[in-house]
């Protein structure tokens, strides 16, 4: 792919980027003479310099320097994973298949499956430039007419656009989509395997993630027709152009496959409103609450402007929105094990077994009917 490694970086947005940089966290470091010989390898030479994007929860996310080329490298977080977990080969081959189709999916460039190189599997990718809202819009915003609605309509769209994307096909890049995943089954699998990971990763008992896990399996939905799906498309995995209005790339492949689009769906109003509730009493939530602040898309207002662009019926959307709160406390469960376990120091995630705890009891609720 070293032809492909002659692309550069967009001209910088005039807003830069929400996510600055900082030196790599002591302990993930990557060696730049290792990347740079590898590198010279694949037909890309310069001088290598290597910062970390600090705010991910799960893999480690870097920009790479190569002369005056910047890149994204991605590797998994250290210490043990769960099986499947953390598939760096896989995600680039899913970007790979999805970004002729979605042009918001960056492109992959390199990717190294020795993990003698920087001790796992890495690939790199282009930079885009742009806004990942997170806590806090950045200040030029302010004077931007109701940004919040231009965002969430961008955001909204942008997921119905994903939806939209011809699976059935039978050109060669159709076929690479259809090789993601298997939809036929994909609710039941996703129950399954998330309370596998649960039980894996728990470090105490709760009798309420029982009941929640009972009650999925007990009230698996109807298969609808199925789409390409993300599978953790949330606004701090979305960046936004700079006048809020349309998305400039959607992160974070890893989990991508063919399935529900419901369930895409669900997990997004999940961290949109949901995971609100859950940390009203969390002074230091895991997830952003900025989309309840005013002028942001309620859960009915994005739900309905879904069904308007996609026709897609949503009368099962609350069991989706379960399993969407489900999968997320299982997500932090699992990142609190490795805490918990001394496989990471990061002390964002000490407390992570309280937002854990949060969720599971607002899973509960929701099943209970007091929510949905």
């Amino acid at each position: 792919m070293g032809s492909a490694a002659r692309n550069r970086a967009g001209t910088r947005d005039t807003l830069g980027d929400l996510d600055d940089t900082i030196q790599p966290r002591q302990g993930e470091e990557i060696d730049p003479n290792r990347l740079a010989l590898w590198l010279a390898a694949q037909g890309e030479s310069g001088e290598v310099r290597i910062e970390q994007f600090p705010n991910g929860h799960s893999n480690l996310v870097y920009l790479v320097h190569v002369g005056d080329h910047e890149y994204v490298l991605r590797r998994p977080p250290l210490g043990p994973v769960a099986p499947k977990a953390h598939d760096m080969v896989r995600e680039f081959r899913v970007l790979d298949a999805v970004h002729p189709h979605f042009p918001e999916a960056p492109k992959v460039l390199f990717l190294c499956q020795d993990p003698q190189v920087l001790g796992a599997p890495f690939f790199l990718m282009e930079r885009r430039h742009g806004v990942v809202l997170r806590g806090v819009a950045p200040p030029e915003w302010s004077a931007l007419p109701d940004y919040p609605r231009l965002a969430s309509e961008a955001v909204v769209d942008c997921l119905a656009r994903l939806h939209a994307i011809d699976i059935s096909g039978e050109d060669i890049s159709t076929e690479k989509l259809r090789a993601l995943g298997k939809p036929e089954g994909f609710v039941e699998r996703q129950v399954r395997g998330w309370a596998e990971r649960w039980r894996a990763a728990k470090t105490d008992e709760l009798p309420e993630m029982d009941r929640v896990i009972a009650w999925l399996h007990d009230r698996l939905p109807p298969q609808l027709v199925p789409s390409l799906v993300h599978n953790d498309f949330k606004l701090d995995n979305v960046m936004l152009g700079p006048g809020a209005d349309h998305v400039q790339a959607v992160l974070d492949w890893e989990m991508a496959t063919l399935g529900d689009p419901l369930a895409d769906l669900g997990l997004t109003l999940c961290y949109w409103t949901w995971a609100a509730v859950a940390a009203e009493h969390d002074p230091h939530p895991a997830t952003p609450v900025i989309t309840t602040q005013p002028g942001w898309y309620t859960r009915d207002q994005f739900a309905e402007r879904y069904a308007r662009q996609t026709g897609r019926d949503l009368t099962h959307l609350g069991y989706h929105e379960v399993l969407g709160v489900f999968k997320l406390a299982v997500i932090l469960q699992q990142i609190y094990f490795r805490y918990h376990r001394g496989q990471t120091s990061d002390v964002r995630f000490r407390e992570f077994d309280k937002r854990v705890r949060g969720l599971v009891l607002l899973a509960a609720r929701m099943v209970d009917g007091s929510h949905i």
